[in-house]
């Protein structure tokens, strides 16, 4: 019974994507543009922030660690790689999400929608922000594709899966998940 439980136990704790996707599912994927692409910031070590952590000050904040610098570039890379289209990359106000949108991208803008509200201290804020990222993409009417770079709560609260750092999850704009890839090194 014990070796059942540790089983399940390591079963439950792996985040393993829902969706292995070929090369060939990728371009079918990507034939029309107009997809939003939710990826979770890169690798930061740790879970939530220190306490008395401020937004507008990155030292004071969980941040990404060498690992999560090189994941960030291999997210870069495979939209290169891959010849996706982007419209807008769009990232929350922590620095880590910063981070991981301007080593991947280089250009973005931040948007409070995409912050995180895993803490006690911005968890009052986590339905307007579901409401105003909904109406932000109920209102996009780009060309191309919508990279959104938040967090895990976010991500979870919209699509009602689990991410790992740095996994990409790309839906339609009605939020039906088409793919996800994991950027892991492993």
């Amino acid at each position: 019974m014990r070796i059942i439980k540790i089983t399940l136990l390591l079963l439950i704790s792996f985040n393993v994507s829902f969706k292995v996707i070929s090369a060939n599912d990728l371009q079918n994927i990507f034939s029309d543009d107009g997809k939003i692409i939710f990826i979770r910031h890169a690798y930061a070590p740790g879970g939530g922030d220190p306490d008395g952590f401020d937004i507008s000050n990155c030292a004071s904040q969980r941040n990404l660690n060498f690992e999560g610098i090189a994941q960030s570039k291999r997210i870069g890379k495979f939209f290169k790689e891959h010849n996706i289209k982007i419209d807008k990359v769009l990232s929350s106000e922590w620095c880590r999400c910063k981070e991981t949108s301007k080593y991947a991208f280089i250009n973005h803008e931040t948007k409070s929608f995409l912050n995180s509200f895993f803490s006690q201290k911005f968890a009052h804020n986590k339905d307007k922000q579901i409401k105003e990222l909904k109406d932000y993409i109920i209102k996009w009417e780009g060309k191309k594709n919508l990279i959104l770079v938040t967090h895990y709560v976010v991500i979870s609260e919209i699509l009602n899966v689990s991410t790992s750092s740095g996994e990409i999850v790309i839906t339609d704009k009605n939020f039906n998940i088409l793919a996800s890839i994991n950027t892991s090194n492993n």
